[in-house]
């Protein structure tokens, strides 16, 4: 087994002084896509931005490519080719939407290079590029959620973190949403899914975590977490389908 592209391992996070994160280990492997599981207050958002570099971890480390990332700045992890779709989207209502997406490239500087991701992600969301120039304040619920991931994309990120992307959606903007982080993935970029759509996630992902009040109870291949009964029962509503 090669080197995991991201590893977690002890990770410890603590708000004052509750711990929200008990000592969990997971690990990414390059062209994954890897889900974590669990009810609100798990600790699957506290996950993922301890990994972008937004809260700092009071143990254990995360290794990126191998090489200690959990002291670095978030700002140089995008750099290093780690972004984040957060949950709620986080866009910039009063801004366009292309001055959105540019916002998304603040680390790069080939002009031609970021035009020719702009265009992939009009191809990924061809509603972004017909809404190009409108505020993305004024944008549907699914429409900013498309946006929020092509943001993340103008990073031309390795490693994308997407944080609870169907939340809110209507079942059919939520399928699309899942075909095109397929299509994004079948690109060559790894991603990380937190989703409490634990049915649609297991569907698309490789493998999966499910974690429970700061700590990992169930891992392994997103199929056998589909048919295992615990979880079935906990997440699934207790029948395969």
């Amino acid at each position: 087994m090669t080197t995991p592209f991201l590893q977690v391992k002890g990770l410890k996070v603590r708000y004052g002084n509750v711990e929200a994160l008990h000592g969990i280990d997971l690990e990414v492997h390059q062209g994954e896509i890897v889900t974590i599981l669990g009810a609100n207050g798990a600790g699957k958002t506290t996950t993922l931005q301890t990994i972008s570099a937004l809260l700092r971890p009071s143990a254990g480390e995360i290794l990126f490519e191998g090489q200690p990332a959990h002291l670095t700045r978030a700002h140089q992890l995008v750099r290093k080719g780690v972004a984040q779709a957060p949950e709620g989207r986080r866009i910039f209502g009063t801004l366009t939407v292309k001055e959105n997406l540019d916002l998304g490239a603040f680390t790069r500087s080939d002009q031609a290079e970021i035009a020719a991701s702009k265009t992939w992600i009009y191809s990924l969301f061809p509603v972004l590029e017909q809404r190009e120039n409108q505020l993305a304040g004024t944008l549907s619920g699914g429409e900013q959620q498309m946006l929020a991931i092509g943001r993340a994309l103008m990073a031309k990120p390795r490693l994308l973190l997407l944080d609870e992307p169907s939340l809110g959606l209507a079942p059919l903007l939520v399928r699309a949403i899942f075909q095109v982080i397929r299509e994004i993935n079948a690109q060559g970029v790894t991603v990380l899914l937190v989703e409490q759509n634990a049915r649609a996630a297991l569907k698309l992902a490789h493998r999966g975590y499910v974690m429970e009040v700061g700590k990992i109870v169930h891992q392994g291949k997103a199929a056998d977490l589909a048919a295992d009964p615990k979880v079935l029962n906990a997440y699934l509503g207790g029948k395969k389908g």
